[in-house]
């Protein structure tokens, strides 16, 4: 009967031959790169993590759910992925950045020198690095901090989360500030046109029907930007909520980091890994003898 083979043979014998030739230098290499890499896991700092967990609300105007009984959505509700990408943004923004640096004074923290000229690229990058804002599964956001300090680390998330009312109230009031100011300059500007007509009217009597309509028109007009200021002004002085807080963080009584055991693992086993490949290399070098 033929004998069929598939694929290239394989030289068992050569291998046998290559770890019988180099297995003493290959057990000091494990060695010391299990010794090397313990030591190393053990040099490093351990962190803490705390995640404080929050659904943003639905990001249309608070004075004009309430005020304005023609409108159909609730304050109430949880905001649409539109308002969780928002909410993503400003969690992550330079804004929100700047006020966690200033609140918990991360320059010292960090252990960054005041005189140090690239002291706020170092800081930023430490922020990125410790900070984590993320999307959940079902639209709402995680915010993670990692700290050696495990309440630190906690106390930090659970900032973040607060300071996001004061930093989308703080947005939000300054829009509301400049649109209050533009409509208060249109009702002046109506009142004062109001007032024309009227002094028309009392000297121009057979015109009364004309000018009346004229002077309604403008009420009307006046009385809905009055109305709007008023929801404006509702905007401007209500510190409302923008978010629903589900979970708050707490100081975490394990470590996330580093993972030794794993550490360990591919220190050694790269070290093997790589001197087998330096010998495999320094063997098909050789020249070959006759």
């Amino acid at each position: 009967m033929a004998n069929f083979s598939f694929g290239n043979d394989y030289n068992h014998n050569a291998t046998i031959q290559f770890f019988s030739k180099w297995w003493k230098l290959l057990l000091w290499v494990f060695i010391i790169a299990l010794v090397a890499s313990l030591a190393v896991s053990l040099l490093i700092t351990p962190r803490y993590k705390a995640t404080a967990t929050l659904f943003p609300t639905n990001s249309n105007r608070l004075s004009k759910a309430v005020m304005d009984y023609h409108y159909s959505l609730d304050f109430m509700d949880y905001g649409i992925e539109r308002d969780c990408e928002y909410c993503i943004q400003i969690l992550s923004s330079e804004s929100m950045e700047r006020d966690v640096c200033r609140r918990f004074n991360l320059l010292e923290h960090y252990g960054i020198s005041a005189d140090d000229p690239h002291k706020m690229f170092k800081l930023h990058e430490q922020y990125r690095g410790n900070v984590n804002v993320r999307r959940t599964e079902f639209l709402g956001v995680e915010v993670s901090v990692l700290d050696v300090d495990p309440q630190w680390a906690a106390d930090m998330a659970n900032f973040i989360a607060a300071n996001y009312d004061t930093v989308c109230h703080r947005i939000h009031h300054a829009r509301a500030c400049n649109a209050a100011d533009l409509m208060q300059g249109v009702c002046n500007r109506l009142g004062q046109e109001i007032k024309d007509l009227q002094d028309s009217l009392r000297r121009n009597p057979q015109y009364q029907l004309g000018l009346t309509q004229m002077i309604n028109e403008k009420c009307h007009e006046l009385a809905d930007i009055e109305t709007r200021a008023a929801q404006t002004q509702v905007d401007m002085d209500e510190n409302v909520s923008y978010k629903f807080l589900l979970d708050e963080a707490v100081a975490a009584d394990k470590k996330a980091y580093p993972k030794r055991i794993l550490i360990v693992l591919l220190g050694t086993l790269g070290a093997v890994v790589m001197c087998i490949l330096a010998l495999l290399t320094i063997d098909a070098l050789k020249p070959k003898e006759d």
